[in-house]
């Protein structure tokens, strides 16, 4: 396989096949939904999915460009070779699909401050258990106008600073060609571009040995480490696009939305 990163447009070839782990019937009936829709909505174009770790705990870190990220990137993980465990929204969580959720190892996050610590621990524990979890820093789709990272939410440092697992940022381009979350319009097309760059993990081996030496998880050892991330993010995007990010980085809104996923410092969730 080439090492060369495609032009952006162009055609990137998929990694050797993995084994594929044991499903249960929510995971399967979820890939017969998922796999055909991300296949017809996305021409899907996944770089280095082989830096994702083929066993234990990994933390997956990507930018949100869209409300429909999670079909290509399920597809992305699932191409690797492992199952992928999302933090959604509780508002999900209800009915048939909640079940069927629920029962495939997807993890509800509320807007309640017990609650949000519960799920941060589910996705802790589910980290601990040698799973792969998918986390969206921003919390929500970006608010940027020119859609790099905003401003992100540092529970994905506090999961990354307790845990053992690999954390491997992932740049995803494409999936708002689809639904533009900014002019809330959903611009169904076959086969759109849905670039995914995997990056190397990020090693935070020498911080994760200070905070296991009693090392506090301060507000801004837990802002250092998220930046750190985001940049790592920032610049493979750059990369997909062609593109050299901005200097500034595009801050939070102000106010919740519809869009927000709960989460800082107190509750820890991205």
């Amino acid at each position: 396989m080439s090492t060369q990163l495609a032009a952006p447009g162009g055609s990137w070839p998929r990694r050797r096949w993995r084994p594929r782990p044991p499903l249960n019937w929510a995971l399967r009936l979820s890939l017969t939904v998922v796999g055909p829709v991300a296949s017809v909505l996305y021409g899907l174009r996944f770089r280095h999915s082989e830096r994702i770790p083929a066993t234990g705990g990994v933390l997956l870190v990507a930018n949100h460009v869209s409300v429909l990220d999670p079909l290509a990137c399920a597809m992305l993980v699932y191409d690797a070779g492992r199952v992928p465990r999302f933090l959604a929204k509780d508002g999900v969580f209800t009915g048939l699909a909640g079940t069927i959720l629920r029962a495939a190892g997807q993890i509800p996050v509320s807007r309640g401050s017990a609650d949000a610590r519960s799920s941060v621990g589910a996705a802790r524990q589910a980290l601990e258990d040698g799973e792969l979890v998918v986390i969206y820093p921003e919390g929500s789709v970006t608010r940027d106008p020119d859609w790099w990272p905003m401003q992100a939410r540092t529970g994905v440092a506090r999961l990354a600073l307790t845990t053992d697992a690999a954390v491997v940022p992932l740049a995803q381009w494409g999936p708002h060609r689809v639904h533009d979350y900014h002019a809330k319009q959903l611009r169904l097309r076959f086969r759109a571009p849905a670039e995914y760059l995997v990056g190397e993990p990020v090693d935070l081996s020498a911080l994760r040995a200070q905070v296991r030496d009693g090392r506090p998880l301060t507000a801004d050892l837990l802002r250092e480490v998220t930046d750190l991330l985001m940049a790592r993010v920032r610049d493979q995007l750059g990369e997909v696009r062609g593109e050299q990010p901005p200097a500034l980085v595009h801050p939070r809104p102000t106010r919740r939305t519809s869009g927000d996923l709960p989460g800082g410092p107190e509750t820890g969730v991205a």
